[in-house]
């Protein structure tokens, strides 16, 4: 069997792309929705002035706008209909997972199979609908005192009409995200902000390129991070790719009549179980105080203006607390994703064991000494990824597609949505050997 599933991995070609209609189909859904998506980052929000808005957005795109602009795919600059872009879904399902850990009754929902699921979905979308109206509600109200007269027309009118705007726009990548995951490839969510990321690539690295032409950055430098950028790629296919397998024995059984034989498997544990979260929201709350003394025009005194100082790019503080940040979130959300002691607990249901080590709770202590090994080596190899490309963006004055985040991001988006690929061609290739086999059968 593994050798017939590594010649028909070998074979991959033209040819055996161009035979599956249904994964075509599915490519072709993905790319007409995320041109869906990035039409919509071109329609602005009514009751705005785009003069002043460039201006505010311009004063304030050092913080967490910066940030959010990169994953919105520039929306949040224009102030689109699609500004909140899948944020609010991303961080309610978040919030969710979280939950369901702490809850025992969402908990026994999770367990309940796909029953549970669909509950735990139409709760995460809920929750998206709150967390969207919170956000565009603080738009509003940070746009109408914000200076440079960005509203045209401040009041309750303008506040109504930017929520129902913006949630609107939140809810309809929500469902488009869904549709891509069901009905196209890769997944939706991810695939939304990894467009966003990558249509602004080009227009990035010509700005650089135009600071260095204007001497604004030396050629070395802008040498120095296409390399970086090139290794930082390298290395992140190689670490998202890393795993610690963990040999699992099922001895001989009998059931009934049947014998099963001894079996051996492994069980995967990711290098980098908690994936971009980490750098995310460690971007996320360090930026926080920029964004609100930028708004709130602070002039460099008291709490605010202080941590705004501190906490600029290539601050020794700045970078000690992101690394801090990483790391904390790295091992918080690995606990959330992954419960080894529901996974003993599987592996005794099924008979299966790990050698040396006793069924139960000794095989639960066992994973999750190993988990908590190896989410020190992840932990460390998303900091060391996030930090060095934030020292060079932050002493270039670079843009953020060039930060370890938005580099992460889209390796792992494609190395997410090349497997899928690969299996559906695998899956396509197996029907046409089963259904080679059938004839063969009949004729003789």
């Amino acid at each position: 069997m593994a050798s017939a599933a590594e010649q028909i991995a070998s074979n991959f070609n033209l040819g055996a792309f161009a035979k599956a209609e249904e994964l075509k189909k599915r490519i072709w859904f993905t790319l007409g929705a995320l041109v869906v998506y990035r039409l919509g980052t071109y329609i602005p929000m009514p009751g705005i002035n785009p003069d002043a808005l460039a201006e505010t957005f311009k004063q304030a795109q050092g913080g967490i706008l910066g940030l959010f602009n990169m994953f919105s795919g520039g929306a949040v600059g224009r102030l689109a209909i699609f500004a909140l872009n899948i944020m609010p879904y991303i961080s309610a399902s978040i919030i969710i997972q979280l939950l369901t850990s702490l809850s025992p009754q969402l908990e026994a929902l999770k367990k309940e199979g796909e029953a549970g699921r669909k509950v735990l979905n139409q709760y995460t979308r809920y929750l998206t609908v709150l967390l969207a109206v919170f956000q565009a509600y603080g738009i509003a109200v940070g746009l109408e005192s914000s200076s440079g007269n960005v509203v045209l027309q401040p009041g309750l009118f303008f506040r109504i009409s930017t929520v129902i705007t913006l949630s609107g726009g939140t809810l309809f990548l929500m469902w488009l995200g869904e549709q891509i995951t069901s009905r196209g490839i890769g997944n939706g969510s991810s695939l939304i902000i990894f467009s966003g990321i990558v249509a602004n690539l080009p227009t990035a690295f010509v700005n650089m390129l135009n600071l260095g032409r204007e001497g604004a950055i030396s050629t070395g430098l802008i040498f120095g991070v296409i390399v970086m950028a090139i290794a930082v790629i390298g290395f992140c296919v190689f670490m998202e790719r890393a795993q610690r397998r963990l040999l699992i024995n099922y001895p001989k059984r009998q059931s009934g009549n049947r014998v099963y034989e001894a079996q051996t498997s492994f069980l995967p544990l990711k290098l980098n179980t908690s994936g971009v979260i980490p750098p995310i929201f460690a971007s996320s709350l360090l930026l926080l105080p920029t964004t609100i003394a930028s708004f709130s025009r602070n002039d460099g005194t008291g709490v605010i203006g202080l941590m705004s100082t501190y906490l600029g790019h290539g601050r020794p503080l700045y970078m000690v607390l992101y690394v801090a940040l990483i790391v904390f979130f790295a091992f918080f959300y690995t606990a959330i994703v992954f419960n080894p002691q529901e996974t003993a607990d599987n592996l005794k249901k099924h008979g299966g064991i790990i050698l040396g080590i006793r069924p139960g709770e000794r095989t639960a202590s066992y994973i999750d000494t190993i988990l908590t090994r190896i989410t020190v080596i992840g932990a460390a190899y998303l900091a060391i990824i996030c930090l060095i490309p934030e020292i060079l963006v932050s002493s270039a004055a670079l843009p953020y597609y060039f930060g370890g985040t938005s580099l992460l991001i889209v390796v792992s988006v494609t190395m997410d949505t090349v497997a899928q690929i690969n299996g559906h061609l695998l899956a396509h290739q197996y029907e046409g050997l089963i259904k080679k086999s059938k004839l063969r059968g009949r004729r003789r």
